[in-house]
């Protein structure tokens, strides 16, 4: 069994996140429940920053927000000296209501809308990354109507397809996100380059997410450094930033083997050295994105354990009190996950069970065909590494209401999103007069 963070088991062989029993945040806050290992989170990003700080180069770590975005973990990234990486209005609306520094935001979307580039652009953030020439066009109109000179990137697809599933592949030529090499990423430069209200500073790229190895980083780097040599030729000056995206993969199963985070970091460094001196090129301050890398494994949702079904000879499955609603992963690309029950870590009798979800859907299965310790109507179930993407990703599906989620650390245990009650669910919904006579009163 794989435990990650401070996770341990304790003498009453229950399950303890942040020495606290899981047992007792089930208890206390109630299932489904997100757990967020606090330790965890910091111990990652500051192993991105001192890994960079080796390397003696500049350098911004960016936390990919989109990965969980809370006020509670934008706080915690800016206490680690990261900057902040944001895809939505939604999310940059978080980072400014924490207090974030707004000079260290960047705005990423293949789709931004006016009033989402307005919101960037009158904070004067950071960076707005441009993903085609409609946000080109935008970001003119309206830091001209401001008078506000805008930083910007260009992002690029580098025509690299990441060993990933299909969906979570961004780095290939056919992606919706981006310019594909070189000719309309060259193009759209000269555009950025030649306007007055942006202030055009790099490229990024971002060839995919859950990467265990460095090949495709590499390769990825040696074509960018190759087409940094024929932008600046054009230009006629050197692009003080690149940013080279995220996408480091972490242990979902026992069987998972992702490089440790110097290594990734190293990895890619030595590429960015190489190619870039091999064209006698000044290297640029180097941005990267991590977000599954930091918060993933830092976290682990609790459910109980309720019905109980079995098919003889075929398969037993047990429900729990979440699914698809809180974690639509397995639903939306097979994403696998280990588990365990909480009160009863270690046990003589193991039998294979599949976890079902409790959304109406035959495809709401969160694990299949996994190892328990005797699972009983009942019990918790810890699913571990639901840090990314789950809460980020959870629905109202069959007007459930959404988890809690707390923040845990060294045997503390404080509330950061509250659970969604049945009256939350209903706050917008309106009815027409001409229905109101036949709505119940009860």
């Amino acid at each position: 069994m794989y435990l990650s963070g401070t996770s341990q088991v304790n003498e009453k062989n229950h399950l303890e996140i942040g020495g606290v029993d899981a047992i007792e945040l089930a208890e206390r806050f109630g299932t489904p429940l997100y757990v967020l290992d606090e330790e965890a989170v910091r111990r990652n990003m500051q192993e991105f920053v001192q890994s960079f700080s080796k390397q003696n180069i500049t350098y911004q770590v960016a936390y990919a927000s989109k990965a969980l975005c809370t006020m509670s973990v934008c706080k915690i990234a800016e206490e680690e000296g990261l900057s902040l990486d944001v895809v939505s209005g939604g999310e940059l609306y978080t980072a400014l209501k924490t207090g974030f520094p707004k000079e260290r935001i960047h705005f990423h979307g293949n789709n931004k809308s006016f009033a989402e580039i307005e919101m960037a652009i009158l904070e004067e953030i950071g960076a707005i990354i441009i993903d085609n020439l409609h946000d080109i066009q935008l970001i003119e109109a309206i830091a001209e109507k401001h008078r506000v000179v805008t930083k910007a990137l260009i992002r690029v697809t580098p025509g690299i397809e990441a060993h990933t599933h299909e969906y979570i592949q961004t780095g290939q030529e056919d992606s919706k996100f981006g310019f594909n090499l070189t000719d309309p990423a060259l193009a759209a430069a000269k555009m950025a380059e030649q306007s007055p209200w942006i202030d055009f500073r790099g490229f990024h790229f971002h060839i995919g997410s859950q990467i265990f190895e460095m090949t495709g980083f590499v390769k990825a780097v040696e074509r960018i450094a190759e087409f940094y040599s024929i932008v600046q030729y054009e230009l006629g000056r050197d692009l003080p930033v690149l940013n080279t995206g995220g996408g480091f993969g972490i242990r979902y199963e026992s069987t998972d083997r992702p490089l440790q985070i110097k290594e990734y970091v190293s990895a890619l460094v030595e590429a960015l050295n190489y190619y870039f001196a091999e064209r006698s090129l000044k290297l640029p301050e180097i941005w990267i994105e991590p977000g599954r890398s930091i918060v993933g494994e830092a976290g682990t949702t609790l459910y109980t354990v309720g019905a109980i079904k079995e098919i003889p000879e075929l398969r037993k499955y047990i429900a729990v009190d979440g699914g698809m609603m809180d974690n639509p992963r397995p639903a939306l690309y097979q994403a696998k996950y280990s588990a365990a029950i909480a009160n009863r870590m270690f046990s003589d009798y193991q039998e294979k069970v599949t976890v079902a979800g409790k959304a109406c859907e035959s495809g709401d299965m969160l694990i299949r065909d996994i190892e328990l310790n005797n699972p009983q109507s009942g019990d918790i179930l810890a699913v571990f590494s639901t840090g990314a993407y789950n809460y980020s990703m959870a629905s109202n599906y069959n007007r459930i209401p959404r988890p809690a989620m707390v923040l845990v650390n060294r045997g503390q245990a404080d509330l950061i999103v509250k659970r969604e009650t049945y009256e939350d669910l209903l706050q917008f919904d309106l009815v027409p007069e001409r229905l109101r006579s036949k709505v119940s009163t009860k």
